[in-house]
Formats: C-alpha cells, sequence, structure tokens
C-alpha cells in the first residue's frame, strides 16, 4: 500500500542552530538551496537581492533571518554549524560583498542592502516567504526563485507549495508495511497487529534505511538533546537581542541540586527546558523538536528520566519513535508553524509528542498513548505565538516548562485511564488547524499584538 505522506522521525528531529527553525533554519537552507540553483552565466556586476515577506520580514531581524540569509549563500547549512564561532563567522561573511556560485562566478550582495525586509503584504500561498533574485546593473531580473519556510527547518519552493499538506510536502512514497495517517488508524493498527506504535514506526522508518543507521540517527539525536540541556545548565550571563533577558536556568538548577529536598519534578523539568530554549536564544546548537521555538519540551522530558528514573537506552529510543509518529500526524493533518497556526503548532505539538512518548515507555497502550497526545494538545490550544521585540526568549523560554509539565501530567493521567477518551486526537488536531486559521495575524509570529505590544518598557 502507497503511503503518499510518510516522514521520518529522522526528519521530524533535526539538528541545528537558534533562534527559530522557520526563521533562522528555513531562511538558510533556501538560500543555500539558491546557491545551488541559481542559473548562470548573468551579466557582469549582477547582484543577488533576497525579499523577505510576511512574518519573516515582521520578526526576521529579532531572528536572525538576515543573518541565516548570508550563511546560507555563502553555502552553510544548519547541521554544519554546531561546532562554529557564529560570531566571528558572521561578522566575517557580512564584511563580504560578493558571493561565488558553483560555476565559480561572482556576483555582488551586500547584506545591508540587498536583504529588504518588505512589511507589505504576504505572499499568498504562506505566511513565510523569500524571493531570491539575481538582478543586473539596470535592476532587470536575470534569474529568481521563491521559497517558503514551512515550519520545523522544512522549505519548499513556489512551483511545489500547492503540492504541500499541512504542512508537509508530499513525497514520492515508498512501500511501507504499517501506513497510517490518522491518530484512530494508529491505534486501530497496533490493536490489528499486537505491535506497539514504536515497533509499527520503527518497521516504516526500515523501508527507508538500515535497523543500525535507524539507531544510529535516535542516538545522536539524544546526543544533541542532552548536550543543549548541559550546555544551558552551566551557562550564565545575558542573551543577545538587546532586551537584556537573563539566563536563569544555571542559577534554578544549582539551587534544585543543593537542596533537592525542595525540588519537585515540575521545578527539575523547567530548569532543563529553560536550559535548551535559553541556548536556542543565544544562537547555538539545538534540536527541532519540533521546532526550535519548543526545542526545550522533549529534552526536558527525556532528561529527567535518563538523570531522575534511569531509563536505558531503548528506552529513550521508543520514545522518540512514538514522539515522531506523533509528530508526523501533527504535521500533516495540522501545522507545525508559528506563523500559520500560533504557538499552539509549536510548544503544543512538542508537548503532544513527549506526553505521547511518555506514556509509551510506561507501557501506555496505544489507546493510552493517542490519549496523552491529545490531552497534552488539547491544553494548548489557541495559545498565541507573540515573542517581545521578535525575540525567542520571553514568553518563549519559559512556555517551554510549562509545555514539559502539562506533557508529564497528560501522561500520568493517560496511564491511569482506559484509553477511552471523549475527544479523539484527529479533533483535537482538527480544531487547532481551525483556529489557527481563524486566529488574527497579529498573534502568528508578527510581533504585533499580545506580549509583544504590551510590554511599554521594550
Amino acid at each position: 500500500m502507497k503511503h503518499p505522506v510518510f516522514i521520518s522521525t529522522l526528519e521530524i528531529f533535526k539538528m541545528g542552530v537558534g533562534p527559530s527553525s522557520s526563521h533562522t533554519m528555513g531562511p538558510m537552507k533556501a538560500a543555500n538551496a539558491f546557491l545551488e540553483k541559481m542559473q548562470t552565466g548573468a551579466p557582469p556586476q549582477s547582484r543577488i537581492r533576497c525579499t523577505l515577506k510576511g512574518s519573516l520580514a515582521y520578526t526576521g531581524k529579532g531572528h536572525a533571518t538576515d543573518n541565516a540569509v548570508v550563511l546560507g549563500l555563502h553555502g552553510y547549512d544548519p547541521q554544519n554549524l554546531t561546532d562554529i564561532d557564529m560570531d566571528v563567522l558572521i561578522a566575517e561573511l557580512w564584511s563580504q560583498k560578493t558571493v561565488t556560485n558553483l560555476a565559480n562566478e561572482s556576483l555582488l550582495f551586500s547584506p545591508d542592502n540587498d536583504i529588504i525586509f518588505d512589511r507589505g503584504d504576504p505572499l499568498p500561498q504562506h505566511p513565510n516567504g523569500m524571493i531570491f533574485d539575481i538582478v543586473d546593473p539596470d535592476d532587470n531580473i536575470f534569474y529568481s526563485e521563491t521559497y517558503f519556510s514551512i515550519g520545523g527547518g522544512f522549505i519548499t519552493r513556489m512551483r511545489n507549495i500547492e503540492k504541500i499538506v499541512a504542512p508537509l510536502q508530499m513525497e514520492s512514497a515508498l512501500e511501507i508495511p504499517f501506513p497510517f495517517a490518522s491518530g484512530a488508524k494508529m491505534v486501530e493498527m497496533s490493536l490489528k497487529t499486537g505491535m506497539t506504535i514504536a515497533q509499527l514506526k520503527a518497521a516504516n522508518e526500515r523501508e527507508y534505511q538500515s535497523s543500525s543507521a535507524l539507531k544510529t540517527g535516535l542516538d545522536s539525536i539524544w546526543k544533541a538533546m542532552r548536550t543543549s540541556v548541559e550546555k544551558g545548565l552551566s551557562t550564565e550571563g545575558l542573551l543577545p537581542g538587546g532586551i537584556k533577558v537573563q539566563r536563569r536556568a544555571k542559577n534554578l538548577h544549582d539551587q534544585f541540586v543543593s537542596q533537592p529536598d525542595k525540588a519537585n519534578v515540575t521545578d527539575w523539568l523547567c530548569a532543563y527546558a529553560m536550559a535548551v530554549n535559553e541556548e536556542n536564544a543565544a544562537g547555538h546548537m539545538v534540536v527541532t523538536a519540533p521546532t526550535n521555538g519548543a526545542a526545550g519540551v522533549i529534552p526536558a522530558v527525556l532528561y529527567y528520566l535518563v538523570v531522575h528514573q534511569g531509563i536505558e537506552q531503548e528506552d529513550i529510543r521508543e520514545f522518540l519513535l512514538v514522539a515522531g509518529a506523533v509528530g508526523g500526524l501533527i504535521k500533516m493533518r495540522s501545522s507545525i508553524s508559528g506563523a500559520e497556526v500560533g504557538c499552539q503548532g509549536e510548544v503544543g505539538s512538542a508537548s503532544s509528542m513527549a506526553a505521547a512518548g511518555l506514556c509509551a515507555i510506561r507501557g501506555g497502550t496505544a489507546a493510552q498513548v493517542e490519549n496523552a497526545a491529545e490531552i497534552a494538545l488539547e491544553h494548548h490550544l489557541g495559545l498565541t505565538c507573540d515573542p517581545v521585540q521578535a525575540l525567542v526568549q520571553v514568553p518563549c523560554i519559559e512556555r517551554n516548562g510549562f509545555g514539559a509539565i502539562k506533557a508529564y501530567t497528560a501522561a500520568s493521567l493517560a496511564i491511569h485511564g482506559t484509553g477511552q477518551h471523549f475527544m479523539s486526537l484527529d479533533n483535537c488536531l482538527a480544531a487547532m488547524k481551525q483556529t489557527g486559521l481563524e486566529m488574527s495575524e497579529k498573534f502568528k509570529e508578527t510581533s504585533l499584538g499580545g506580549l509583544a505590544v504590551s510590554n511599554t518598557e521594550c
């Protein structure tokens, strides 16, 4: 049976840099793709121009979208920047006034003049649009491509945007043994086969890669997540961006370590989640889980389970597979993009995925896992994306702590239930999508409403 919308867990979770998967990683990948595809033979003294539209124009400065475009046009990809001093590299590239394409042709490119934040009408296809042009000295367009950053670091070209399904690009499907495109089908297939959700997902993954490659990939994801938690727990100081937000995770963690009898699970989860999102806000390495803005939820829950409850590597892999299965359903049936549906699609999705993974490794049935995912998502419905000064700091950092707490609570509720419940995950995803469609653009990563305009000191 063909399953055209299969998405790998190793695509849901991707290593990259902060502060945003849609506004940093996506534009970097789009610029890099333009570099690879650009037509050669442009007239002498032609230049590259990048026009950012919609949400990218409104919040791109705070999300380092301009830096991302510069990096991408110079051949950098998010995954090869994790061990590089970004400040030094950006300064070096920003001072260069040319870009060399793959045919070794030199084109003019001055970031200060050639990256345009166009706050006019967004492109109708998607709120995160980018137009890359090669223009001659008379400003005639020699070559042009339009890209969209569709959430979680995924991008698509204009010619493919109509093939996007909320917001997943239709793949050339492979034969997979256990296709499921809904939460209901996922539960039904588990009951029918006697396999867990993790076993179903792993069997499907093996049609794309070997068992050893899958295990290696999952282990690499966890290693990167753990690194981001521990780096955040050991770092102090102000976060970049100008609103003088102080890192707090290390101080919180130090307090809890010195007086563990006064710390409970919610304290630990907040410290771990905030550690990751402080790293993200600093532009450091994180794992999209499923986005950068929500990168702290899943690592916080996993880190708590490893450090405080001693779960094994196989438990971690099962957790990630189940979380990936739910994340794929969310991408297919709704959205993980804050610019499309608000933060319900980012932290809400991450909390749903974490709740499902936690319920699974605690021995929950497929019905209980689906219930856990629904409970966590249900209590994020309507959550807006309104970052102060377009920085992924306030309220984003603390919000990841609350997402982790809700995931832990949702899993606990589900595991103590029968799996039977009134609202299904599929219905909840439909509600999230509809809520996002009806939500004002002010609350969808434009920083034009909510907390973003309520802080008079900013």
